[in-house]
């Protein structure tokens, strides 16, 4: 018999990313998923990495089988797209192994430093932002259409909803995305933060006129921020919709020492209050510190352990190669039940954070 080894069977046991469907959908996504906001301009926000810096780590994550990415059109205002189009053409990364997730619903500012979301409604009354906004169906199509020629691809496998838009008819908004699905531009549909009574409406809407329905739930949700379990996360899990949050580490409070806060260029600038930073949220992180000593883990392995088993598959922004291997250095660790009520039992209820 031959010694050598079988190629496809030598990748997959050197894999360390494992891929889970989307809810109850026959997409697969990566574990875990590539979060994109912090590539693109740091004129839109100081701690963003260029171009020059985000193409090789998405070539690394690539490499690792993170395969999955996220991003939204108001990133950077177009420049994280950008990059990850320009990152497909130079790895020459097959389209059919990757899996692109972007969003629309935000005015995408015309230069990289306009914060369009300082101007609230304001904007929609410029000339320049007239329908580029919000989940009509021009805006839609505007946006989509826009991104798929940032991006410089065909399709997107999952559009997401950034936010639920009061201002526009729900049948006219799921019609739009229907009819996106249908023309090939997008493959899947999802949503991101809102309340749950509003995405129930656009789920039934979508049903009852036999429409396309959501496979996916981006919304905040980590340790330290659990305002989702007492109704979004259990609807999603009912229904089948996967849930792949954002922020689960908590902008990076969950890999770190509390002693550490304000250690990095984002976490600098916080303001006080948010997730992370109160006398309780220090303590839980002091457990999490704890309980890796304990299993000679990291930080960011035990909150993720915490979370991984009850999604699809968390979006984290990586900074380096070393973030994105301690990231999956989660997918083979579980935690105790009794290590879990350790962690979650000082949580105390805060304020709803990331909703219209």
């Amino acid at each position: 018999m031959s010694d050598q080894k079988d190629p496809v069977l030598e990748k997959i046991e050197n894999t360390k990313a494992i891929y889970k469907r989307l809810g109850k959908s026959g997409l697969r996504v990566s574990v875990p998923i590539l979060g994109a906001m912090s590539f693109g301009d740091a004129a839109w926000q100081p701690w963003i990495l260029d171009g020059e810096a985000s193409l090789p780590l998405l070539k690394a994550a690539y490499d690792k089988g993170i395969n999955t990415w996220d991003t939204a059109n108001i990133y950077s205002n177009g420049v994280s797209e950008k990059i990850i189009g320009k990152a497909i053409k130079k790895y020459n990364i097959p389209r059919e192994k990757i899996v692109i997730l972007s969003k629309c619903f935000a005015y995408v500012g015309e230069e990289p430093g306009i914060k369009t979301m300082t101007y609230g409604q304001r904007i929609s009354e410029s000339p320049d932002y007239v329908n580029q906004g919000g989940l009509s169906r021009a805006a839609i199509f505007n946006a989509v259409n826009a991104s798929l020629k940032r991006l410089d691809l065909e399709y997107l496998d999952l559009l997401q909803i950034h936010r639920f838009d009061p201002n526009t008819p729900i049948e006219e908004t799921m019609e739009a995305l229907h009819d996106l699905i249908k023309a090939g531009k997008v493959r899947y549909i999802g949503a991101s933060s809102m309340w749950t009574y509003q995405f129930c409406m656009m789920q039934a809407c979508a049903d009852k006129n036999g429409w396309t329905k959501f496979i996916s739930m981006q919304n905040q949700y980590s340790l330290l921020y659990r305002e989702e379990e007492r109704e979004m996360n259990k609807y999603c899990d009912a229904t089948g919709v996967g849930l792949i949050p954002w922020a689960p580490l908590c902008r990076g409070h969950l890999a770190r020492p509390a002693s550490a806060a304000g250690s990095t260029t984002r976490s600098a600038k916080e303001a006080s209050g948010l997730a992370g930073t109160s006398e309780v949220d220090v303590k839980t992180i002091g457990r999490v510190q704890e309980l890796a000593e304990k299993k000679d883990w990291r930080m960011a392995h035990v909150a993720l352990a915490w979370i991984n088993k009850r999604i699809s598959s968390p979006i984290i922004g990586f900074s380096s190669e070393e973030r994105m291997d301690e990231a999956l250095g989660a997918n083979d660790k579980t935690l105790t039940e009794e290590e879990e009520k350790y962690l979650e039992e000082l949580y105390e209820p805060r304020n709803v954070v990331g909703h219209n």
